[in-house]
């Protein structure tokens, strides 16, 4: 590697040594050395209080089983195979003697459509979430439950697991119509197995059983899990953006009402979800299970609001997304729901006297929530359909409530057609603020912390609603954190920034990585989370202008063997052939024997059939199988393909070093809307170039990829598709600089992702500083992850009494370090 040194002088040097300020002497293989310069004269960005957020979306279960405290699974009957297959109105409940769901004029309301009707001596039981019902010594638990007994009967409840009861049983005497129910249990013993039972009598109808902590966040009614609540607060998050997501933009737009036909299948439409719990709607959850609506907009606001963070509600836009990518054509309701999205303001700022101002009123909120920004939309593929109808949102909007910052968005990647064409419409319309969202590899993060320092300042402002590394071990928090300094850098430009998804619970995980994990009976914080709790409790209110030096490397030619994948998609392969720069066959298999030269190692069903190498599972998601020499580089691959059946259309690899290392031309992607080439560091993918297009099924496409040096070009059907060059460095040291207005404090950032101690001059351009400075470190090893049982990422607070307007500091290997320096 090559050094970068800064010359101390040599009184200097012996100061530093005498006084003990030098760090340890370390093998010069173990260090590198670098410079920070820091400009405390130069006024840098304004940070805005509100910089760092956090985005709450029911993925990962993160709301019922998760922060929504509802004990209960399923306690309204309302599952259904619209939620997930494999569902029916008594999933999680176990009948003992006759029991079935009814949904008939009998049910408790029209939008509670199905309730249970119990025979006389029956009895219904309650598995819970993950292993069971979680209950604490000695904490109480409030159970309730909607119950029609026209004749009249006793109600038996009672908690227990496997080794016996967990607290003592109540029986509540119901008589009548549909009146609600209570009591109070007090656990006599922790265990996280447990059962909720109610036994009935006579004949009864139930509804809306339901078992809820005592101790819940700030000991709010429907209230939230309090250690997961908690862990939110701790954060210190400037907003809370809610409800999603994928969960607002998918389905139907439709109400839920008879004249819908009580859709099940829909986006999410706030006014479902306020009210009396028992009125709310239910709704299938785009990934794949129950949404209940306990939890709700009446809710997200409050919890915004407990934790001093600015609630940023997202509302649909009409284009569905996340593989949907449909524009719905019905003006009248495209009036509806912008109307809702103007009584959704009302709902959160109007007075009392307003007729949503009233509502909030009665749910036990009487001033105003202030409201300040919304969202519209959320990562739409057609960027012309989703903008002609943002605009109707936008003007409605700010004709009514011209204070609201309205958001638009960029569609779901970093870059791309989508990217750009969605970005040029908002600039052209001079939008506030534009959503841009991306899931990356730890090296893409690395490579781009410059990404905002060429944005148009001029221009919209950017709100990172979306953005996490892939995966959750420490080195995809170091990764995030190195960009994280870019973020900052650019506060001028980046106004608010969330990492996603923020919850998952350990037994229902759709998506990973996320930020907080938990079962039914704890939580733990992932690496990530304590790569933003730095950051979001240090922001500082202002940049103070810094520069570093680098880490120079040399990067040589990709290399790597070629391979063929699929990804729920049949396809067939031929006339693969490899040549290198000089026209030398590598590699040729027109498949007209076996398949020996190809080694599989994805999954899916692969056979050498009528000539072609047929992948044959539909299944099966990245079917990789490869061939040739890891160290080929500089050659030209042509190959065959033909989508035979599914979703998507076929993979080509080439650089391919192994299983988690690649490079993938990925034709008919994204359920075959796009084509792009992404890159696969660690199993981590990010998109290099895409373009909108499909693959036919049964048509057989000549594909060529030249590889020279970091260049790649690519061609399909023999004109030229596209290009790209890979050769940014993955910057490993970064850094930024901070001003606390309130203690006058220095905050220095540095991230040392590196598995070499970073020995640096700092250099504080004559500020008069205090010679001791805090410092809190995170470092581990790049692998190490969080669990429920170990945490091996941890922050460790110290002091260090070596600061002077010039001192040095040796940063970690693999570190982020944050010096909080007073300024005299």
């Amino acid at each position: 590697m090559s050094r970068t040194r800064w010359r101390f002088g040599l009184a200097a040097t012996a100061f530093l040594v005498t006084a003990g300020l030098m760090p340890a002497p370390a093998h010069a293989e173990d260090t590198a050395d670098y410079a920070i310069t820091v400009d405390p004269t130069a006024k840098g960005a304004k940070i805005d209080d509100t910089m760092y957020g956090v985005f709450f979306e029911d993925i990962n279960r993160a709301a019922d089983g998760g922060l929504y405290a509802e004990l209960v699974q399923n306690r309204s009957f309302e599952y259904s195979t619209d939620d997930n297959r494999s569902y029916t109105p008594l999933t999680s409940w176990t009948v003992d003697g006759t029991g079935q769901v009814v949904n008939d004029d009998g049910r408790l309301n029209a939008r509670n459509r199905n309730y249970l009707s119990l025979a006389a001596g029956s009895a219904v039981t309650n598995a819970g979430y993950n292993t069971g019902v979680h209950v604490e010594e000695g904490k109480k638990y409030d159970f309730s439950v909607w119950a029609r007994a026209e004749s009249g009967t006793t109600l038996t409840v009672s908690l227990q697991d496997a080794d016996g009861s967990l607290a003592t049983a109540r029986q509540v005497a119901a008589k009548g119509g549909w009146a609600k129910y209570k009591a109070t249990f007090t656990a006599t013993r922790t265990s996280s197995d447990g059962r909720l039972t109610v036994a009935s009598s006579a004949a009864a109808a139930l509804d809306m059983v339901s078992l809820f902590p005592r101790d819940t966040y700030k000991h709010q009614a429907n209230g939230l899990r309090k250690d997961l609540a908690e862990k939110i607060a701790a954060l210190h998050p400037g907003f809370v953006r809610f409800p999603g997501g994928c969960l607002v933009n998918t389905g139907s737009m439709e109400d839920y009402s008879e004249a819908s036909d009580w859709q099940r299948k829909r986006s999410y439409q706030w006014k479902d979800t306020v009210g009396p719990v028992e009125e709310r709607a239910t709704n299938s959850n785009f990934w794949g299970y129950n949404q209940s609506y306990g939890l709700g907009y009446y809710e997200y606001f409050r919890l915004s609001e407990d934790i001093g963070a600015m609630p940023l509600p997202v509302v649909p836009a009409l284009v569905t997304g996340c593989g949907q990518n449909q524009a719905v054509d019905d003006e009248a309701l495209l009036k509806r729901h912008i109307q809702d999205t103007l009584d959704l303001i009302e709902f959160a700022n109007g007075p009392v006297t307003s007729t949503w101002g009233k509502k909030r009123a009665r749910m036990g909120h009487p001033k105003p929530f202030r409201l300040t920004h919304i969202e519209v939309g959320n990562e739409e593929n057609l960027p012309v359909e989703f903008f002609a109808r943002f605009k109707e949102f936008r003007a409605a909007i700010a004709a009514k409530y011209p204070d609201i910052t309205v958001i638009s968005n960029s569609g779901p990647d970093d870059a791309g057609s989508t990217f750009d064409t969605a970005w040029q419409l908002n600039k052209d319309a001079k939008v506030d603020m534009v959503d841009e969202h991306y899931y990356n590899s730890p090296q893409w993060f690395l490579q781009n912390n410059d990404r905002y320092d060429s944005y148009d300042r001029s221009g919209p402002k950017v709100f990172l609603g979306e953005y996490a590394s892939w995966g959750n071990a420490f080195k995809n928090g170091l990764a995030e954190a190195a960009f994280m300094t870019g973020l900052e850098r650019n506060a001028d430009v980046v106004k608010l920034a969330s990492y996603a998804p923020l919850f998952a619970n350990e037994d229902y995980v759709q998506w990973q990585p996320d930020l907080v994990w938990f079962n039914n009976h704890a939580s733990w914080n992932s690496a990530n989370y304590e790569v933003q709790k730095l950051f979001m409790t240090n922001v500082g209110d202002r940049v103070v202008p810094s520069t570093a030096t680098g880490t120079p490397s040399l990067t040589g030619p990709i290399a790597g063997a070629v391979g063929l994948s699929t990804w729920a998609t049949t396809a067939a392969y031929d006339d693969v052939k490899v040549t290198d720069a000089d026209g030398n066959s590598l590699l040729s298999d027109d498949f007209s024997g076996d398949a020996s030269q190809w080694t599989h190692t994805g999954g899916g069903s692969w056979s050498v059939q009528d000539g072609q190498y047929v992948q044959t599972d539909v299944a099966a998601e990245n079917t990789m199988v490869s061939a040739g020499d890891t160290d080929w580089h500089d050659y030209d691959l042509h190959v065959k393909a033909t989508k035979k059946s599914g979703k998507e259309g076929f993979l080509v690899a080439f650089g391919v070093k192994d299983t988690g290392n690649y490079y993938w031309w990925n034709l008919g992607g994204w359920n075959n809307t796009q084509s792009a080439v992404e890159q696969a560091v660690d199993g981590g993918k990010s998109t290099l170039i895409s373009k909108a297009g499909s693959v036919e099924t049964g048509r057989a496409y000549d594909i060529d990829i030249k590889v020279r040096g970091r260049q790649v070009t690519l061609y399909l059907d023999g004109q030229e598709w596209g290009s790209f060059t890979d050769d940014k460095p993955a910057e490993p040291f970064r850094q930024v600089v901070t001003k606390d207005k309130k203690t006058g404090d220095l905050i220095v950032k540095v991230v040392n992702a590196q598995s070499t101690a970073a020995r640096t001059a700092i250099d504080l351009g004559g500020a008069k500083v205090a010679s001791k400075a805090r410092v809190t470190t995170l470092t581990a090893d790049p692998d190490a992850v969080n669990s429920e049982t170990e945490t091996p990422v941890t922050p460790v607070t110290s002091t260090f009494e070596g600061v002077a307007d010039r001192f040095a500091y040796t940063f970690p290997a693999n570190s982020v370090t944050f010096l909080r320096i007073r300024q005299r």
